[in-house]
C-alpha cells in the first residue's frame, strides 16, 4: 500500500519523548525517520526505566522509535556536523527539540538550514517556546503539567494537585508537532514553500485543556475539581464499586439516559421520585441518588454491568489495568497492536508497539521493523550522501 508521507524524509534530531514521539507518527505514515543521536549511548530514552537488562533498547525507547535509522554524530566535530547538514539538504522535515538556541550555535538553525534547504520543514520543540520570558527555562513533562494548571484539575476538592499518570505533556506535544508538520507539508504542497514551526509543551498543553480552560476565559471562574465524577457534575456520572470489588464508570448525563437507566435496572419508581426528577434535582441530591445507585451495582460484577448497561445504549465501562485495556482482542483488528521483532530483546523478541490510533481506508503501516541501534545505519545512510 502506498503511504501517505510516502517519499518524505526527515531528519530527527530529537531525543527522549516528545520530539521522538512527533516523528514516530510520522514513520507510521509512511516517512523516512533518520535519528541522529550523540556520540556514546545515544538518545538518553534508550536507557529509561529501573531495569537495567533493557539497556540501548527500553520499552519506553521501542515505543517511539520503530522503524527509524540510526546514525551517532558528533555535531562539534567539522566532520560530523558537515555530514548532518548533508543529511537536512536532502530532507523534506527536521525535528529538534534542544533547549532554544543550541541547534544555531552548532550552525544548524533553521535560517541556516533554510538557506541550505529552501523547501525545508523545520520543527522546533521546546517547553515554553523559542520566545517570551521563560524561552530559557528548562522544562520536562511533569514541569508542564504543573505550570499549565493540568495538575489542578484532577483529584476531588480540597486535596493536592496530581500528575496526570503517563507523560501527556510529551506525548500530546508530539502530536501537535506531527499535525503541524502534516499542515506544513500541504501548504508546501500547495505552494507555499518551507516553514519554521515553533511547538511549545506549555502552548500545546494549554490549547489541548481547551475544555477546561476556556470556560475560564468565558467567565473568569475556574472548573470545579470533581473527582471521579465527570465534569457534569452529576451524581449519575460516577464510579461505582460492583459485586466483585471492582469499579464501573457511569456516564449518565442526560435526561433520556436516565430514564433508560432506571427501566434497565427495574428502578422505574424512580422516575417518580421528586429528588431523582430532572438533571438538577438529581445534581442537588447527590449523596441519596449515589447511595440508591450503589446499593444496585453490588448486585452485579462489573463486566456484567458494562455489557448490560452498554448494550443498552447507557455510557458505563469498567475501570482496567493497563494489561487488560491492552489485551482486549479486539486491539490488533483496529492496527492499534502493531507486531514488532526487536532482536536480542530481553524476555522475548516478539512484542508489540501501539498504531497511530486511527483506521484508514487506504492503510497505515503496520510493518515497521525494529527500533536502531546506535548508528546502526551509519554506512547506508553515508552511501546515500554519496560519501
Amino acid at each position: 500500500m502506498t503511504q501517505v508521507l510516502a517519499g518524505i524524509r526527515v531528519a530527527d534530531f530529537s531525543h527522549v519523548m516528545a520530539g521522538p514521539y512527533a516523528t514516530h507518527l510520522l514513520r507510521l505514515l509512511g516517512a523516512e525517520v533518520i535519528k541522529i543521536e550523540a556520540p556514546g549511548r545515544g538518545d538518553a530514552m534508550r536507557d529509561y526505566g529501573t531495569d537495567r537488562r533493557f539497556d540501548g533498547m527500553a520499552p519506553a525507547f521501542i515505543a517511539v522509535n520503530a522503524g527509524k535509522k540510526s546514525i551517532v554524530l558528533d555535531l562539534k566535530q567539522p566532520q560530523d556536523l558537515a555530514t548532518a547538514r548533508r543529511i537536512v539538504e536532502r530532507c523534506d522535515v527536521l525535528v529538534e527539540n534542544f533547549r532554544p538556541g543550541v541547534m544555531a550555535r552548532l550552525g544548524l538553525g533553521h535560517e541556516a538550514m533554510r538557506a541550505l534547504n529552501p523547501r525545508l520543514i523545520y520543527c522546533s520543540v521546546s517547553g515554553y517556546g523559542q520566545s517570551g520570558p521563560r524561552r530559557d527555562w528548562t522544562a520536562i513533562d511533569n514541569i508542564v503539567q504543573a505550570t499549565s494548571g493540568m495538575m489542578s484539575l484532577g483529584g476531588d476538592p480540597g486535596t493536592p494537585p496530581t500528575r496526570v499518570g503517563f507523560p501527556v505533556v510529551d506525548t500530546l506535544t508530539g502530536q501537535t508537532a506531527a499535525f503541524a508538520i502534516l499542515a506544513a507539508l500541504l501548504r508546501r504542497e500547495r505552494g507555499g514553500g518551507g516553514d519554521y514551526l515553533d511547538v511549545a509543551m506549555f502552548d500545546a498543553s494549554l490549547a489541548f485543556m481547551a475544555s477546561a480552560v476556556v470556560p475560564w476565559l468565558v467567565t473568569g471562574r475556574a472548573l470545579e475539581r470533581t473527582g471521579n465524577t465527570g465534569y457534569s457534575g452529576q451524581p449519575t456520572s460516577a464510579l461505582f464499586v460492583a459485586r466483585d470489588g471492582r469499579r464501573v464508570s457511569l456516564g449518565v448525563v442526560q435526561q433520556h439516559q436516565f430514564v433508560a437507566l432506571a427501566k434497565r435496572l427495574g428502578h422505574e419508581d424512580w422516575l417518580r421520585e421528586p429528588h431523582f426528577a430532572d438533571p438538577e434535582t438529581r445534581r442537588a441530591n447527590a449523596p441519596a441518588v449515589q447511595a440508591a445507585l450503589a446499593a444496585v451495582f453490588l448486585e452485579r460484577d462489573a463486566a456484567e454491568w458494562e455489557a448490560l448497561l452498554s448494550a443498552a445504549g447507557i455510557p458505563c465501562g469498567m475501570v482496567r489495568e493497563i494489561g487488560e485495556a491492552a489485551s482486549l482482542p479486539e486491539l490488533e483488528a483496529r492496527q492499534l497492536l502493531l507486531p514488532l521483532t526487536v532482536p536480542g530483546l530481553p524476555v522475548r523478541e516478539q512484542v508489540h508497539v501501539l498504531g497511530a490510533g486511527f483506521l484508514s481506508e487506504q492503510g497505515i503501516d503496520t510493518d515497521l521493523g525494529p527500533p536502531p541501534r546506535p548508528g546502526q545505519h551509519r554506512e547506508e545512510i553515508l552511501r546515500w550522501l554519496g560519501a
